[in-house]
């Protein structure tokens, strides 16, 4: 079956912003009162919130103390981080020439939806998707399959007409769960071993531009 569409993750695969995630992270913990390695969250980054928090430090998302650590996050997050950012090289590049090429791009992400219209804008992607999939239209974040489902319903296309674009396990752990396969960037900070699973692994979005014809997008 050709390929007609990409799902896109954002964070860590279109713009280089897991350092500044795990970042923010520490320091909305270290103000509350928890100790975490920046390890130890690198390693949950790609997950929402809901997810991360209570594997993290035990504190669910939506309690008190949830929201005032996400609150915390954020304003590090925003104040310190998002301006800084920038897109992974080429990104715009390949995603230009995706879209020449006939295919429909959407997002899917487990960030809100306010941020990631920043993130999007960032990556030079605003204008060049079908829809954007954020945490606000799922129930529950990656691992979970529920952004990707979302995104592949605002796409239109049929599961094994798309692939997804991600950088952590999360992502094809998300996808696999619905039969959809990864195409991995190594530029969010995993190695092959923790990104396997995934159809195909590339350094970052200049590295699949390179060897487009030759990736799981259009190979026969």
């Amino acid at each position: 079956m050709k390929i007609k569409g990409l799902i896109l993750d954002v964070d860590g695969t279109l713009v280089d912003s897991n350092d500044a995630h795990i970042r923010a992270w520490l320091g909305a913990l270290s103000r509350n009162g928890y100790n975490c390695t920046y390890e130890e969250i690198r390693r949950l980054i790609g997950m929402g919130s809901d997810n991360l928090l209570p594997t993290a430090v035990g504190v669910e998302k939506d309690s008190p103390e949830g929201k005032r650590l996400s609150d915390a996050w954020r304003e590090i997050f925003e104040r310190d981080f998002l301006p800084e950012l920038k897109a992974f090289p080429r990104t715009r590049d390949l995603l230009l020439t995706l879209k020449k090429r006939g295919l429909k791009l959407v997002a899917a992400s487990s960030a809100e939806e306010d941020m990631l219209g920043k993130l999007l804008k960032i990556a030079g992607a605003d204008d060049l998707l079908e829809e954007s999939t954020s945490a606000d239209d799922a129930e529950n974040s990656k691992p979970a399959p529920d952004i990707v489902e979302a995104a592949l319903k605002n796409i239109g296309l049929g599961r094994d007409e798309v692939l997804m674009l991600g950088d952590t396990p999360y992502d094809i752990e998300a996808s696999g769960k619905l039969g959809i396969g990864t195409i991995a960037l190594r530029c969010g900070g995993w190695d092959d071993e923790g990104l396997k699973g995934a159809v195909s692994v590339y350094d970052d979005p200049a590295d699949l531009l390179a060897h487009l014809d030759e990736s799981p997008i259009f190979r026969p």
